[in-house]
């Protein structure tokens, strides 16, 4: 007989992974004695593991857009017997796969894609209604008919041990306050807000006495060195694991980010955020935290989705001065010194 346990297949992107959070922990506040374990990417394992809700993450093994049906039999066999419901938060065929290989009983998803028996839970998909990422994942942690709560916001532990080893390891100066810059953005151009902005800003608050780090990963390696040669920001990119880079935002005062993943992860670890929009909408993703601030200009033309501007003149980005961030990160930091 499955243990009282629930299977959640989680999302392939940063963002989304650090928003589900918030049905773990709602999950967690009404069913405290029943474990939580997350299959996922890989990569993202180090995240999850922040997580205190979560008992244990799975490696998902299938590299993203890949079928793999025989990999996912696989998984669905050795997780067979360990629980007794499974949520799958992406919309797609392939991600149901694993609990219905595992029989799981209970299957709980959106309706959608031709999951009709990988799914046995069906629930209705309203983008209206669902308007959020998070609302998305929230609603498939109800029970039937129930109305959607608050989302509980998403809290990353922080190792004070990985801390310290990072900064020693990266030979970081720990004397000044901190301001993290993330220029990076998975989904394109039309997301970014444009390097001689990040470049000004890293000037303009190194002159006000802040340490500028610019965090990312190795594709967002040339933004960083462009910031980091045209100001005295100090170049991180490619230079840590995802482990620490939680650490790292942790420690930081404020973080200034494009809407990416690693904004959610700032969101998430406590510090106050930044948060620049182009061709995305804080209605729709904004970060799941009271300390923050969104410079969106919410042009006629915004937000469009794309990945790059349609217009050819990205005003949304472009328009949004390095002086007004600036702003924002006095404001909120000057009662603190």
């Amino acid at each position: 007989m499955a243990e009282t346990a629930t299977l959640i297949v989680g999302p392939s992107w940063i963002g989304d992974m650090v928003m589900a959070q918030s049905l773990f922990r709602f999950l967690k506040r009404h069913e405290p004695d029943r474990a939580i374990d997350v299959l996922a990417p890989g990569w993202s394992l180090p995240l999850v593991a922040r997580m205190p809700e979560v008992r244990k993450g799975i490696a998902a093994r299938t590299g993203h857009g890949e079928l793999g049906i025989g990999k996912r039999r696989q998984i669905g066999h050795e997780l067979s017997g360990q629980y007794d419901r499974a949520i799958v938060l992406p919309r797609s065929l392939k991600a149901a796969l694993v609990p219905w290989f595992a029989g799981i009983t209970t299957r709980t998803g959106f309706r959608g894609e031709a999951r009709y028996l990988l799914i046995n839970d069906r629930r209705p998909f309203d983008p209206e209604v669902l308007d959020q990422t998070v609302k998305r994942f929230l609603a498939l942690g109800l029970k039937s008919g129930d109305s959607l709560p608050t989302a509980p916001q998403p809290r990353l532990e922080i190792s004070g041990s990985n801390q310290r080893a990072a900064l020693q390891a990266l030979d970081l100066n720990a004397d000044k306050p901190v301001v993290a810059l993330m220029p990076g953005a998975e989904y394109g151009p039309a997301k970014c807000w444009p390097l001689e902005k990040f470049t000004e800003l890293a000037r303009l608050l190194a002159a006000d006495g802040f340490a500028v780090w610019v965090l990312g990963s190795d594709k967002d390696d040339v933004a960083g060195q462009a910031i980091s040669a045209a100001s005295p920001a100090i170049n991180l990119c490619g230079k840590t694991s995802l482990a620490d880079v939680i650490d790292l935002l942790g420690f930081a005062a404020h973080a200034v980010s494009n809407d990416s993943g690693l904004m959610h992860i700032a969101a998430a670890v406590g510090t106050y955020t930044h948060a620049i929009y182009g061709s995305s909408s804080p209605a729709f993703t904004p970060p799941l935290t009271d300390d923050r601030e969104i410079h969106y200009l919410n042009l006629d033309c915004s937000p469009c989705f794309e990945r790059e501007c349609p217009l050819g003149h990205l005003r949304c980005l472009r328009e949004i001065e390095a002086q007004t961030v600036q702003a924002g990160i006095l404001k909120e930091f000057s009662p603190k010194i």
